[in-house]
């Protein structure tokens, strides 16, 4: 195993694919489990919804998102390349910086959240002061991401079996000691707080979906659609929804505390000092949770710098990548004010309206439309097939999102049909199907088989293996990116 992972946004061969497809549950199951998730799972409870349905909203909500968000991940094995990368057929070589751009200020927003929160964890449990926390709870997150693939995967596994045994002990406990009535009345049903809660959850479990197949793209191709979906959303899906629940559940107990000190709180009532422990567990998981945050980032700084000019060295390029968008949240975290980070929810809100569209057509691409069939050559050719501006892509974009305008709900607008909902934002729900019926209607005109065609001729020989007769290109047939299909 590489100390540092050399390659970036460029094409695994298939010589380099190694893993195992369970190994899609560890990762995804501590990077849901940690304690940015919780703050999800508390925000129905202040607004008068009981716990159970609380709980309910959760689950169904985390398994909507879940869905769509498992589905990318079986895109890694397939194409060995990163998530955001994969936008081009889509949207065209340049077309694609849509929505990179807002894929890098969601890490950067995102990460800058964690920053803040552990800071604030750190505070509350030793006393320590938030801007040391704060730095040296980035440089550990960076040395991790710095490593890459191999070991964010591995630190995963490992945390992964200590964040079971806190929360088995947290539920256990939870189960014994808090009045069962707590968990089954499921009277004083209110519909505003209950959507809120279950588009929270969903857009919460939507939101990997940007960077998902970046720690599938090493797997072996064979690994098939349906393990990798299965393994992605179970760990996912259980990860999110326990830390969710348990949220929720400390806020239920303790509604005059904030979510950090009402979990730590929840769980001394557990056994002495278990708050305590599942906190800091949970902050172990949210620095590896926010390696992946940096890792993903840096893939799309990559991806957007190269649609510009042509990176020669990729495994120096994202060091450096790295070492920016780390700056970069940790400027964030260390300016931010508690009214600035109200302001940045919110700001992140709007982010992930922009992914609603992005992951549909997305999907429908790959699984409908071109049911699998890339050139990994011709995303890399600025005058490829996929064009620099795809304006299939980019017109189901823009009708996605304006049916979703009149369901959005934020602290700075709410939508027309928002409003007659009284606040609940379900905009996900339209938006999801407009962008992939567009999207399809947009399709109609696409010679699939003449692509087909090209695509075989483009990427013959990619991974060092004739095809007919064929010898293998060399990097001079390549201009666009360096790298040799033998590598």
């Amino acid at each position: 195993m590489q100390l540092v992972e050399s390659r970036s946004i460029d094409y695994v061969p298939l010589a380099e694919r190694h893993g195992k497809v369970w190994h899609l549950w560890p990762i995804w199951f501590t990077g849901d489990a940690h304690l940015a998730t919780l703050a999800t799972g508390a925000l129905s409870i202040p607004l008068g919804l009981p716990f159970a349905w609380a709980a309910l909203a959760i689950l169904a909500g985390g398994a909507l998102g879940t869905f769509f968000m498992a589905f990318h991940s079986s895109q890694g094995p397939e194409l060995g390349l990163p998530q955001m990368i994969q936008s081009r057929p889509q949207f065209g070589y340049r077309g694609a910086l849509l929505v990179w751009f807002v894929a890098l200020v969601t890490y950067i927003g995102y990460n800058a959240f964690n920053q803040v929160l552990i800071g604030a964890t750190m505070q509350h449990l030793i006393g320590a002061s938030p801007i040391p926390t704060i730095i040296l709870f980035t440089l550990l997150a960076l040395a991790l991401a710095v490593c890459g693939y191999d070991w964010i995967h591995r630190a995963q596994r490992v945390l992964a079996a200590v964040m079971i045994a806190a929360l088995t002990l947290f539920t256990l406990g939870a189960m014994m000691l808090v009045d069962k009535r707590l968990f089954t009345d499921f009277s004083n049903f209110r519909a505003i707080p209950f959507l809120i809660q279950f588009f929270a959850a969903a857009a919460y479990q939507l939101s990997w979906s940007i960077y998902v197949s970046d720690y599938s793209r090493y797997l072996p191709r064979n690994v098939g659609v349906r393990a990798s979906f299965l393994w992605t959303f179970m760990g996912a899906f259980i990860g999110g929804a326990w830390m969710m629940l348990v949220g929720a559940l400390a806020a239920a107990l303790f509604p005059a505390l904030d979510i950090i000190a009402a979990v730590r709180a929840a769980g001394d009532q557990m056994g002495p000092h278990c708050g305590t422990a599942l906190l800091v567990v949970a902050s172990f998981a949210m620095l590896t949770a926010t390696s992946l945050n940096l890792y993903g980032a840096s893939l799309t700084l990559l991806s957007i710098v190269d649609s510009f000019r042509r990176i020669a060295d990729l495994k120096a390029a994202r060091l450096i990548a790295l070492g920016l968008v780390a700056v970069a949240s940790t400027s964030l975290a260390a300016a931010s004010s508690a009214d600035l980070r109200t302001e940045f929810e919110h700001l992140l809100a709007i982010l992930i309206y922009l992914f609603t569209p992005w992951t549909a057509i997305n999907l429908v691409d790959f699984f409908l439309v071109r049911r699998g069939h890339y050139s990994i050559r011709e995303i890399f050719n600025p005058d490829g097939i996929y064009g620099r501006w795809n304006w299939r892509g980019l017109s189901a974009y823009a009708i996605g999102f304006a049916a979703m305008v009149p369901f959005f709900s934020t602290g700075f607008y709410r939508g027309p049909i928002a409003d007659l909902l009284g606040g609940a934002d379900i905009s996900m729900l339209i938006g999801l199907p407009v962008s992939a019926l567009a999207y399809l209607w947009a399709c109609r005109s696409l010679d699939l088989v003449a692509e087909r065609r090209i695509v075989d001729i483009a990427d013959r020989g990619l991974d060092g293996e004739p095809a007919g007769g064929a010898a293998p290109p060399g990097p001079s047939d390549m201009p666009h990116l360096a790298w040799s299909p033998t590598a």
